[in-house]
């Protein structure tokens, strides 16, 4: 809601995107930061982008590193035609919601990272939000790297301070920049994976408990983790076939040196979908197991409440037998009539009672 109240004011003030001005506020609060990398260092001072970029195209060295958060199409339109970015990665990096994927235009490579975060919580319940989703979109080209981030978290500073102090990497050119944002968002992936993992070792210590069958809300619960699993899932797999591409196939912007780091990558990515598989097909165990303690539970009470009910058919169909009122019953005079009839309804009584006791049915 209030991203689209942005997006009305920003259209009834039709107001135009001047490039022009310093490098952290050219485009209003969506720019990051924009800075030129020479050699593998950062050159100090501030300039335009539109300044940064035509150095680095003069020079022929180094390249421009822009990074925006949740820019709209007016304030984007002004980058993509400076950098000359396709219409179509253009439209996908405005809106987000997109699957990971890694496209070419010419000499230009568009991918786009699913972030995630770990909600922590205090108890897991039905409701509870375990895996909280974003995204990162990075724009390569043989001298500048943009990235735009969609979502509360995934912050790239501490990854821009960290390819700062490993020049000889960041040396490599953009790509170095677009191997460093998929590590780090596959690392993130694995911290949500051990976390996720604690939460599904609680479910099943809970749930295989002494009075795990009687207790509410078991099966929501696991429910739950099934589908924050699932969320995660949509994150992890479909990054499989664009690391896969970078680190095996020959794309222009790619240094030769960074594929074997995209292998590395490539690697994480695999040992985290494979875990995903194993806790999805755990929760599936979990959960068979829980409706299986219900209906145990569920058959143990039909057995006590058949007992009972057989117990106390005794004296209903004694008592229903005296209650008929014929003539000729010797036994409604007799003096000791009363007493024996109770004897034996009290004697059938805890005879059945003590067979149903053998048995475990009481």
């Amino acid at each position: 809601m209030i991203r689209n109240l942005r997006r009305v004011v920003r259209g009834a003030k039709r107001r135009t995107v001047d490039l022009s001005h310093p490098s952290r506020s050219p485009l209003g609060n969506t720019v990051v930061n924009c800075v030129v990398y020479e050699d593998g260092a950062r050159q100090s001072g501030t300039c335009p982008v539109d300044e940064a970029m035509q150095r680095v195209r003069k020079s022929g060295q180094g390249f421009v590193w822009l990074g925006l958060h949740e820019p709209s199409e007016e304030e984007f339109a002004k980058v993509a035609e400076l950098f000359e970015l396709h219409p179509l990665a253009v439209e996908d990096a405005v809106h987000a919601h997109q699957r990971p994927k890694l496209e070419a235009y010419g000499d230009t490579l568009f991918a786009v990272f699913k972030t995630c975060r770990y909600v922590e919580h205090q108890e897991l319940t039905a409701t509870s939000e375990v895996v909280d989703t974003g995204e990162v979109m990075v724009f390569t080209g043989p001298h500048f790297v943009i990235t735009i981030r969609h979502g509360r978290h995934g912050s790239l500073g501490p990854l821009r301070e960290g390819l700062e102090r490993t020049p000889g990497l960041l040396a490599k050119g953009p790509s170095s920049v677009l191997h460093a944002v998929a590590d780090h968002v596959v690392d993130d992936f694995l911290a949500v994976a051990d976390a996720v993992q604690d939460d599904i070792d609680h479910v099943e210590t809970a749930v295989f408990s002494e009075h795990a069958a009687r207790a509410p809300g078991e099966a929501g619960r696991i429910y739950q983790l099934k589908r924050e699993l699932l969320e995660l899932r949509r994150a992890v797999a479909p990054l499989d076939r664009p690391l896969q591409a970078l680190a095996t196939r020959s794309l222009p912007p790619v240094d030769p040196d960074i594929r074997a780091y995209f292998r590395d990558v490539a690697d994480h990515q695999a040992r985290v979908t494979e875990q995903i598989a194993g806790y999805d097909a755990l929760l599936d165990s979990i959960l068979q197991a829980h409706l299986a303690q219900v209906t145990v539970a569920q058959n143990e009470d039909m057995r006590k409440i058949t007992a009972w009910a057989a117990i106390v058919a005794v004296p209903t169909m004694v008592c229903g037998v005296y209650g008929m009122n014929f003539d000729h019953m010797p036994e409604l005079r007799w003096r000791y009539g009363y007493p024996l009839t109770l004897a034996v309804i009290t004697l059938a009584c805890f005879v059945i009672h003590r067979g149903f006791r053998r048995n475990g049915w009481l």
